[in-house]
């Protein structure tokens, strides 16, 4: 696979590879199945970036059935370093508006029985998610938005649901009244299982409605599903021009996340 590598990779939807130049496409199988489909692999600003459709190419996977452990195994194995993971996402604070991004810090999971690690044994591994997103990708992604007139949260924690259903009310006020920023069905176990393997990671929210919870506070009223799809289109032109701007600044070489697995092994030696 020598001359289908790269360094860089993107989980998201379509609207990010259709612009990149001189692509081919990867057929891969890993140790815990097919990923999610083809892997495409392109150049942004001399820099070699793989991009797979986390849903497939034609939206076949709901959240709750994506591979998620093949997906983040396949960018390894292409020799990825460090992935951006920008998933839509509903509002839960009244002061993050429809159209706004948070490159997020924390999250809560909230998901069920999801494969979440790479480490079955036999020998016990722990590793920190104490800090769960790259410092270095985030701290770019935010100068990123800021340069390009993105109204960006700098921080913010993601409650990752299991899906496909949505929150109710009760669910969704709850995580409002614990300050929690925004919610959507697919930011873990992606980010983590890239921490088990030492790849950077970072996760950028592109806020497209309120959640249910929210309706009637301090003005916000309820969100049609026409807006909705209206904002997620201006989301995905601001996420393409996010992401080419800031892939080309992306080091060559990697902050503590590519140290993870450090003492994080229990073994009887």
């Amino acid at each position: 696979m020598a001359d289908q590598r790269a360094e860089i990779g993107v989980f998201g939807g379509s609207g990010f590879y259709s612009f990149l130049q001189d692509t081919e496409e990867v057929v891969m199988d890993t140790p815990y199945g097919a990923p999610s489909g083809t892997i495409v692999i392109g150049e942004v600003g001399g820099r070699r970036v793989a991009f797979l459709p986390r849903h497939g190419h034609h939206h076949q996977y709901p959240p709750h059935m994506i591979p998620y452990r093949a997906n983040v195994w396949a960018m390894k194995e292409l020799g990825v370093t460090h992935l951006l993971g920008p998933c839509a996402s509903g509002s839960l604070q009244p002061d993050i508006g429809l159209g706004e991004f948070v490159v997020c810090d924390q999250y809560i999971d909230r998901t069920s029985a999801r494969k979440d690690t790479f480490y079955d044994g036999p020998h016990a591994t722990h590793v920190s998610a104490a800090d769960p997103y790259c410092a270095t990708l985030r701290g770019l992604l935010v100068d990123g938005c800021k340069e390009l007139g993105i109204p960006v949260h700098d921080g913010g924690t993601v409650v990752v649901v299991q899906g496909p259903r949505f929150s109710t009310r009760a669910e969704s006020k709850w995580f409002n009244h614990m300050g929690w920023h925004a919610i959507n069905m697919t930011a873990y176990p992606e980010c983590h299982l890239a921490r088990e393997l030492e790849i950077c990671y970072a996760n950028v929210s592109l806020v497209t409605d309120y959640d249910a919870g929210l309706e009637g506070m301090q003005g916000v009223q309820p969100v049609s599903l026409a807006e909705v799809f209206e904002v997620f289109g201006k989301n995905n032109e601001r996420l393409r021009d996010l992401l080419f701007a800031v892939i080309p600044r992306i080091p060559g070489q990697q902050d503590a996340c590519g140290n993870a697995l450090e003492g994080a092994v229990i073994s009887d030696h």
